[in-house]
C-alpha cells in the first residue's frame, strides 16, 4: 500500500486526469444527518436498484443517528449518559451489541493513544457552544478534567454491560461514530452488489471501488482557506478522514481559535495542528486515528501511523507546513 499511495500521490499532483462527465448510471444524493452532509454516490446500470440503494445508505446513516446522536434524548447513548452514571459493578447498565462494540473500540482507541483519543472528551466538551462562541473557564475545565478518562468505562462488552467510574463522566461518541456509519454504508452497498461508489459523511469518506476504471480523487481542504484544496489524492477501495479546526471554531476575546477537536489532557483546543488525515482500510479507524494524530501533533502522531500496518497520513500544522508519513513522499 505504502509504495502505491507514494507513487500516486506525486502522481496525482503532477499529472491531474480530466474529470469523468457524470453518466445516466451514476446515482447520488446528500442529505443532513449527524450534524454533517452525507453524501453518497455509486454506478448501477439499473436505475430503480441504484436509487433504492442509495435510499438504503440514507437510513443506515439515520438509523446509527437515532442511536448514536447526543442531541437525541431517546438516543440510546443520551440514555447510557444519563443512567450509566447512577449504575454500579453490582447493578450495570445493560447496553446493545452495537453500543458495545463501540465502546470497545473507543477503549481500544484510548489505549493504543495513550488518552490522545477519548471518547469521555464530552465531559468537557459538552459546555462548549461554537455557534454562540462560548466555552468553559479554565476553573470549569480543570474541575472536569478528572471525569475524562476512559478507564473510567467499566464495560463489559461480551455481557453488554457498562457503568462510569465519575459521576461526571459523559461520552460522546463524535470522534468515531460518523467514521462507523460510513463504513455501515458501505457494508449496505456491498450486500446489494455495488461495486463503484462513494461514501461521505463531513471529514470521512470510504470508497468502494474505483471511479470506473480511474481512481477517485479526493481533495485535503486548505485548513485557512477550507474552499480551496490543498493536495489532491487519488484513491480506490479506501477510507480517508481528516480533522480539521477549522470544521467548529470560533475566535475568542484573545484572538484564540477555539476549536472542537479537544485535548483530554487539558479540555481545551489541542494546538499545533491545523488538520490531520489519516488513510486506512476503514473509515472507523481513520476516524479515530485522524483526532489521534490531531491531538498529539506532528511528530507523535505520524510516528503512531507509521507504526500501523496499512495507515497513512498527511498533517498540516497551524503555521501552513505539510508533514507526510514515511510511506507517502512529498511532491515537492
Amino acid at each position: 500500500m505504502k509504495a502505491r499511495l507514494a507513487a500516486a500521490l506525486f502522481w496525482s499532483l503532477a499529472f491531474l486526469p480530466v474529470s469523468v462527465p457524470v453518466s445516466a448510471e451514476w446515482f447520488s444524493d446528500e442529505q443532513a444527518i449527524m450534524g454533517t452532509q452525507v453524501v453518497a454516490r455509486l454506478w448501477h446500470t439499473d436505475p430503480e436498484a441504484g436509487r433504492e440503494a442509495l435510499a438504503a445508505v440514507m437510513e443506515e446513516m439515520h438509523r446509527i443517528n437515532r442511536h448514536f446522536s447526543p442531541y437525541l434524548e431517546g438516543s440510546e447513548l443520551s440514555r447510557l449518559n444519563r443512567e450509566a452514571v447512577k449504575a454500579s459493578k453490582q447493578a450495570p447498565l445493560s447496553i446493545s451489541d452495537e453500543l458495545a462494540w463501540l465502546l470497545a473500540q473507543s477503549i481500544r482507541y484510548g489505549k493504543l493513544t495513550d488518552g490522545a483519543f477519548d471518547v469521555t472528551f464530552g465531559s468537557v466538551g459538552r459546555y462548549y457552544d461554537y455557534r454562540e462562541g462560548q466555552q468553559p473557564d479554565k476553573a470549569a475545565r480543570e474541575a472536569l478534567l478528572a471525569a475524562i478518562d476512559y478507564r473510567k468505562i467499566h464495560l463489559d462488552a461480551q455481557a453488554g454491560e457498562v457503568y462510569f467510574g465519575h459521576p461526571k463522566l459523559y461520552v460522546d461518541l463524535g470522534g468515531i461514530a460518523k467514521g462507523y456509519a460510513v463504513d455501515r454504508a458501505v457494508a449496505v452497498l456491498r450486500e446489494r452488489g455495488i461495486e463503484h461508489a462513494s461514501v461521505g459523511a463531513g471529514g470521512d469518506t470510504r470508497l468502494l471501488g474505483d471511479h470506473r476504471g480511474r481512481p477517485w480523487r479526493v481533495g485535503i481542504k486548505n485548513p485557512r482557506s477550507p474552499e480551496e484544496v490543498a493536495i489532491v489524492l487519488p484513491l480506490q477501495n479506501e477510507a480517508i478522514s481528516t480533522s480539521g479546526d477549522y470544521e467548529r471554531y470560533f475566535i475568542n476575546s484573545e484572538g484564540e481559535r477555539v476549536h472542537h477537536i479537544l485535548n483530554p489532557s487539558t479540555g481545551a483546543s489541542a494546538q499545533g495542528v491545523a488538520s490531520a488525515t489519516v488513510l486506512g482500510p476503514n473509515s472507523i479507524d481513520t476516524d479515530a486515528l485522524s483526532t489521534s494524530v490531531f491531538v498529539m501533533g506532528v511528530e507523535p502522531g505520524l510516528a503512531l501511523i507509521d507504526r500501523l500496518e496499512g495507515f497513512e497520513a498527511v498533517v498540516i500544522t497551524a503555521e501552513g507546513k505539510v508533514h507526510y508519513s514515511k510511506g507517502l513522499e512529498s511532491p515537492n
